[in-house]
């Protein structure tokens, strides 16, 4: 049951770095390092960052805008 658990939560977490580096163009690894050290300096305030990524990332088709189609003239409805 926990290890059920913690491989859940690994999937999730992990996923994040990957996600925000592809958007961002820098290695997951280098994100996860600089979460890490952040979290040090700033005695955990990064962690409630990287939790709202998460839910961002775990719902990231409710936030994505829909693009609007041009009408190419005005009759085309």
């Amino acid at each position: 049951m926990v290890n059920k658990i913690l491989n859940n939560f690994e999937n999730r977490a992990y996923g994040v770095c990957d996600w925000l580096g592809k958007k961002m163009g820098i290695k997951a690894s280098s994100i996860r390092l600089f979460f890490i050290y952040l979290s040090f300096v700033t005695l955990g305030s990064p962690i409630l960052i990287y939790l709202i990524m998460v839910f961002i990332h775990e719902h990231k088709e409710f936030f994505k805008l829909k693009k609007k189609s041009k009408r190419k003239s005005v009759w085309d409805i």
